[in-house]
């Protein structure tokens, strides 16, 4: 297909037009009829004659062209196994997955919460009826660079695609969303902002259309709590914290109790 040959490759074009129409509110196409004309002769005849030119680099293309029907068709495969997994294990959600009761996308709320421990701790304080937890452990793959079916190996991502109810991929459906309240709530350290990035990505890529239809958060978990007498406050960041300690100094506090939660 089409896609198999574009595969791997870029290609930077610069096109001078006087009078630039584009396609949608985004701007991200060009639509004028004539530029397109001109491009698709200029880089056929070019890349023709690349090809004919240099046919280590035009066998090379082919066998990536190759490999890249080889991993969609893997892709598909391992896709449909974890949507037939997902529907005859359990109607089975995965297993660490602590459900809502609600049926209702639009009232039901998942967290995406970072470890055993927090999911422990998250479904002690939820309320049940509308508020599922999904404790992830670790870092979950960077999928930047991986092909859909090394991503669909990894058994927190395939847990997370179960969970959603969405699919993945090709067969991705935003209507079969099973939340419309998507929160990653991951700790506000190093390791925390690196999980989120790591899962963001992953919504980016895949998962386009649930950000697109503001169905993802990201909670914003205090760093530290600070406790001075009866004053209780909780501060985001390193500075953030510093700044606190110094205001409460000046009111001649005698002990001041700092918590770091992470």
């Amino acid at each position: 297909s089409g896609q198999d040959v574009r595969e791997g490759l870029t290609a930077i074009i610069s096109v001078k037009i006087k009078e630039p129409q584009f396609e949608g509110q985004t701007k991200s196409k060009l639509g004028n009829t004539e530029a397109r004309l001109a491009v698709d002769s200029l880089v056929s005849e070019t890349l023709m004659d690349f090809l004919e030119r240099n046919p280590q680099d035009a066998k090379a293309i082919i066998e990536n062209c190759v490999l890249s029907q080889k991993a969609r068709n893997a892709a598909r495969a391992a896709r449909e196994t974890v949507l037939r997994k997902g529907v005859l294990d359990g109607l089975s959600l995965p297993g660490k997955l602590a459900d809502c009761s609600s049926k209702d996308p639009e009232k039901s709320e998942l967290y995406i919460v970072e470890g055993e421990s927090a999911g422990g701790s998250g479904k002690q304080a939820r309320n049940r009826r509308f508020q599922a937890i999904l404790p992830l452990r670790g870092k979950i793959l960077n999928i930047e660079r991986a092909r859909l079916d090394k991503i669909l190996t990894s058994k927190e991502i395939k847990s997370l695609v179960i969970a959603l109810g969405t699919s993945i991929g090709e067969d991705f459906n935003l209507e079969k969303t099973r939340y419309h309240k998507i929160i990653i709530m991951t700790d506000s350290d190093v390791d925390g902002r690196h999980i989120t990035t790591l899962l963001l990505t992953l919504f980016y890529r895949y998962f386009k259309p649930i950000i697109e239809a503001g169905f993802l958060y990201i909670a914003q978990p205090p760093l530290y709590q600070i406790r001075a007498g009866k004053q209780l406050e909780y501060a985001y960041t390193e500075d953030g914290k510093d700044k606190l300690i110094k205001e409460i100094k000046k009111k001649k506090v005698s002990k001041i109790n700092i918590q770091r939660y992470k």
